[in-house]
């Protein structure tokens, strides 16, 4: 099973995913809900959804984000 429905922890702020969990759009992070909350709010969300967007559509279902490494 892929690393990201097995962990516990959000790789961000280290609480619980128990509540739930998604994938940044900055990076390949799994973050909690709460860490999503606070990503919608960064300035820079906006680009990184756009930039998500227009990866896929090119068939890149792989992106490593606009912060990813």
């Amino acid at each position: 099973m892929d690393r990201f429905f097995s962990q516990k922890h959000c790789d961000r702020c280290g609480g619980s995913l128990e509540g739930g969990r998604t994938m940044s759009m900055f990076n390949e992070q799994c973050i909690c809900m709460s860490c999503k909350e606070k990503e919608t709010k960064d300035p820079e969300y906006k680009r990184a959804v756009d930039a998500d967007h227009e990866e896929i559509k090119k068939g890149n279902f792989n992106y490593k984000g606009v912060r990813g490494k």
